[in-house]
């Protein structure tokens, strides 16, 4: 009997609305009152997106094409490194190119020997090694693995970002991937004036390197910034000093650092102070100590901070870098350096600020309609069926409790797009209740009891519902899936509507049903009044 409910199933039921009330209640409690109830709570109130809260938005995009340049000098090292094992195979030239490296060896004899060795740095699905027709050896990536190399940068990208953002403060910030190649930044409460500031330190590609200088080298001899034999020309960050030949392959790396903040120099002047890992400051102390009266060259995103004489070894892993810093730059870079580089520069695609007085205003509106909209419903619903109608409107009113309680659960941000599927799930749930009603309308007319009319209303308006609901989950599941990567507001409205798909059922058909069954048998009822 559909009118039956065992007792298990009224105090699961029962359950169920009491913890939905809970998990919505943190929603109407003051920051003081959550964290003296509520701090162990799994529920935090709803987020309000930028369209009510007001912030900030940054879209930010990969490039591709420094992507595979950067990565080349890394399998530049590699090769390096490789052709250095025992025995020494020796090189006249190695230089990264656009999309290769490019290797020639001091003995032609050499050569074959030089590119079996070398395809042991992966396999074919990862480089492709080939002999050009001037000897040169040429090594490339796949397209199947640079495409895997952009999916893991997009990635690091993103965490790399999240860090830069938390280390700045802000609060309640938003990062997600979007697509293959961007990363989009939501960070509410944010001021236009407060942008620029934030923007600098997200795209800061953060490039941190320690390269010895070719003191025999001629600057004249080489193009800036174009790798030639293993050794880059760069320019000085201090504008009027002359750029350096430097060393392409490192010293030591940004991802070598264990720490780095802002600090001052022997003069009060801005400067960031490094700590380096174990491995790093080892690394570093034998370069120093093989280099002694030579300067290396503190490289920062292919410009040269600074170029010091080692005039001793430095083994104790802890340095300065200082420049023309202001105090806000050395900050700022102080983040970018803590925070960890960037696999490739990543450009503003597009920047938006929402007034917070916007987000006020959409916040009353949509208040404002949500109220009006329930108070229509309710007035309908009443005037048309009576007690079943307050029914209805009680079921109505748990299912945006049950609603909100969910989406708190989850952590869900709430937008207006977000506020419009929920309207849309309690117009829903009214339409079930006007199928179930009707339904009971014609078996009473047919001159069935108040029980058996209630009964057969349900049992035969049960599978149009369920049909309805399934193509709402199908539309939502599929939103959600396309949507997986990014989708802002669409996203929003999908998981309200997926989330409100399944409240709906709860509310409207289980509750209120349960509600009549209690109506019926406590007050045995001679007519249904609808």
């Amino acid at each position: 009997m559909l009118l039956r409910f065992a007792p298990w199933k009224v105090v699961l039921l029962v359950g169920t609305l009491v913890l939905g009330t809970l998990l919505a209640l943190p929603n109407v409690l003051t920051p003081e009152q959550r964290a003296s109830y509520f701090g162990w709570w799994p529920s935090q109130p709803l987020k309000l997106g930028l369209d009510l809260k007001g912030g900030a938005s940054i879209s930010l995009e990969l490039d591709p094409a420094e992507l595979r340049v950067n990565e080349m000098r890394n399998v530049n090292r590699m090769v390096g490194d490789k052709l250095r094992e025992t025995p020494l195979i020796p090189v006249r030239e190695r230089t990264p190119q656009a999309d290769s490296v490019v290797v020639r060896v001091a003995n032609v004899d050499d050569t074959q020997r030089a590119m079996d060795r070398l395809k042991t740095l992966g396999g074919p699905d990862v480089y492709t090694i080939s002999r050009r027709a001037d000897g040169a050896i040429e090594v490339k990536f796949t397209e199947g693995h640079f495409k895997k190399l952009q999916v893991d940068a997009i990635n690091a990208s993103r965490e790399a970002v999240e860090r830069r953002v938390d280390n700045k403060g802000l609060t309640e910030p938003s990062i997600t991937k979007q697509g293959d190649a961007r990363v989009l930044v939501e960070v509410p409460g944010m001021t236009a004036g407060e942008v620029d500031d934030l923007v600098a330190t997200l795209t800061q590609t953060g490039v941190l390197t320690f390269n010895m200088v070719d003191v025999k080298a001629d600057p004249a001899d080489y193009t800036p910034g174009v790798p030639r034999n293993n050794r880059i020309l760069l320019p000085q960050v201090e504008e009027g000093v002359a750029p350096q030949v430097l060393m392409l392959d490192n010293i030591i790396t940004g991802s070598d650092l264990s720490g780095a903040n802002q600090s001052q120099d022997q003069y009060g002047q801005p400067a960031i102070a490094f700590t380096l890992h174990g491995p790093g400051a080892q690394r570093f102390g034998k370069a120093t100590s093989a280099n002694i009266g030579v300067p290396f060259a503190i490289v920062l995103d292919n410009r040269i901070v600074s170029a010091p004489t080692i005039q001793s070894a430095i083994t104790g892993g802890n340095g300065q870098i200082t420049g023309s810093f202001s105090m806000q730059e050395a900050e700022r870079l102080a983040i970018v350096l803590r925070s960890g580089a960037l696999p490739a520069k990543l450009q503003v695609v597009e920047r938006r600020v929402v007034d917070a007085s916007l987000g006020a205003d959409s916040i009353r509106a949509g208040v404002t309609s949500s109220i009006v909209g329930v108070a229509l419903v309710a007035v309908f619903m009443i005037a048309i069926y009576g007690l079943l109608g307050v029914f209805a409107v009680v079921a109505l009113l748990l299912n945006m409790v049950m609603m909100i309680g969910v989406l708190s659960l989850f952590g869900a941000t709430l937008t207006l797009p977000g506020i419009a599927g929920i309207l849309l799930t309690m117009g829903m749930a009214v339409d079930y209740n006007v199928l179930i009603f009707e339904r009971i309308r014609e078996e009473k007319r047919a001159g069935r009891s108040p029980m058996t009319s209630v009964e057969a209303g349900y049992e035969h308006a049960m599978a149009t519902i369920i049909d309805a609901n399934v193509t709402h989950v199908v539309a939502a599941g599929v939103m959600m899936a396309a949507l997986a990567d990014g989708g802002g507001p669409v996203k929003g409205f999908a998981l309200t509507l997926l989330i409100g798909v399944l409240t709906s059922m709860f509310t409207a058909v289980i509750v209120a049903r349960w509600m009549m069954s209690i109506w019926l048998r406590t007050f045995r009822p001679k007519h249904i009044p609808i």
